[in-house]
C-alpha cells in the first residue's frame, strides 16, 4: 500500500500532525498526535502559543490536547538568493550588479531564525543593496570589473555579521556580473577595438622600418663588396698591363713602354669597335670617336700606371 505524508490542520490552531492514506491512517494520527519532520527539516514546537522546543528530522509526539502544537518548519538546507542591484560607478557610469548570496539557518539558532525574521530574502536583500551601493561609487567602471571579490568581500562580512545573530549563516557570497549600459558597452568595445588596431599599426610600421634598414645595410654591404671586386679587378688590369710592357720592352729592342702602350690600346680599340659593330641593338657610342682620340685616351692610361708605379 502506498503511504503519502501530507500536512493537515489539527483542531487547534496552527497545530501540523501526521496525516496518513487512506482515511482510516488520518484517524489514527489525529488520535496519536503524530508528527513527521523530514530531513534537513526542523520543526518549532510551541505550548499554549510559547516556544518549547526545536523537532529534530523524524517522528515526533506532539499532544495537541495538553497545548503543544508545531508552529513551523524550518529548513537547514543551503539556499542561494540572486540579487541585481542598479548602482553608479564613480565615472558616472550606471551598471547593474548581480550577486548571488548562498546561505542556511543554522540548527543551534533555529529558534532565531524562525522567530525573528519574517522575510528572511528581503532582509538579505536589502543589506546587499546597501553594501553594493557603498562600495561601487568608490571605484571607476574598470576598477569595478577588477575588483569584484573585494566587493563581494564586503558583501559577506556585512550580511555575516548582521544575519548571525538571526540564526543564519552566510557561506559564500559571489558577484556573477557587473553589466553597464549597452552604449557603455558598445563604446568600451570600440575603445578596446581602436587601442588593438593602433598597436597593430604600430608594430606593422616597426617591422617595415627594420625591414628598410635591414635592406639598406644589405644594399651598402653589397656596394662595398662590389666596390672592393672592382678596385681589385682594376688593380689586376693594370698590374697585368705593366708587366706586359715592360716584358715587351726587354724582348722587342729599341721599343719604350709609350710604343707598347700605343699599340695595346689601338688593339683594344679595333677589338671594342668589332664587338660593337658586331650587335645590331649596342647603344655604345665613343665621344669622342676616331683613331686620333686613341692618343688622348693613351696618354690617361699611361698617366695612371705611372701613379701607380709610384704608389708601388
Amino acid at each position: 500500500m502506498k503511504v503519502k505524508y501530507i500536512r493537515e490542520i489539527s483542531p487547534l490552531p496552527r497545530c501540523s500532525i501526521l496525516a496518513l492514506q487512506p482515511p482510516q491512517y488520518k484517524i489514527m494520527g489525529n488520535l496519536f498526535c503524530l508528527v513527521q519532520v523530514d530531513q534537513s527539516t526542523v520543526a518549532i514546537k510551541e505550548t499554549f502559543g510559547k516556544f518549547d522546543d526545536v523537532l529534530e528530522p523524524g517522528l515526533h509526539c506532539v499532544p495537541w490536547i495538553f497545548g503543544s502544537q508545531v508552529a513551523g518548519q524550518l529548513t537547514l538546507r543551503l539556499q542561494q538568493l540572486d540579487v541585481k542591484c542598479e548602482t553608479k560607478t564613480k565615472d558616472n557610469v550606471f551598471v547593474n550588479v548581480v550577486a548571488s548570496i548562498q546561505y542556511r539557518a543554522l540548527a543551534d539558532k533555529a529558534s532565531d531564525a524562525f522567530y525573528k525574521l519574517s522575510n528572511t530574502r528581503s532582509q538579505i536583500q536589502a543589506y546587499v543593496f546597501d553594501v553594493i551601493r557603498a562600495s561601487v561609487p568608490k571605484l571607476n567602471l574598470d576598477d569595478a570589473f577588477e575588483q569584484k571579490n573585494e566587493i563581494a568581500k564586503a558583501v559577506e562580512d556585512e550580511l555575516e555579521k548582521a544575519m548571525s545573530a538571526y540564526g543564519f549563516e552566510i557561506v559564500q557570497t559571489l558577484i556573477v556580473d557587473i553589466e553597464p549600459d549597452e552604449h557603455v558597452k558598445r563604446a568600451m568595445n570600440e575603445i578596446n577595438a581602436a587601442a588593438r588596431f593602433r598597436m597593430a599599426a604600430t608594430e606593422k610600421a616597426e617591422a617595415e622600418k627594420i625591414l628598410q634598414i635591414k635592406r639598406a645595410e644589405g644594399e651598402a654591404e653589397s656596394k662595398y663588396l662590389s666596390g672592393l671586386g672592382i678596385a681589385r679587378q682594376r688593380q689586376a688590369i693594370v698590374d697585368g698591363l705593366r708587366d706586359s710592357v715592360l716584358g715587351f720592352s726587354v724582348n722587342v729592342p729599341g721599343t719604350t713602354a709609350k710604343d707598347v702602350m700605343d699599340m695595346v690600346l689601338v688593339t683594344q680599340y679595333f677589338d671594342t669597335m668589332k664587338e660593337i659593330g658586331a650587335s645590331s641593338k649596342s647603344s655604345a657610342v665613343f665621344i669622342p670617336h676616331g683613331p686620333g682620340a686613341v692618343r688622348d685616351v693613351a696618354a690617361q692610361i699611361r698617366d695612371g700606371l705611372l701613379q701607380g708605379n709610384a704608389t708601388h
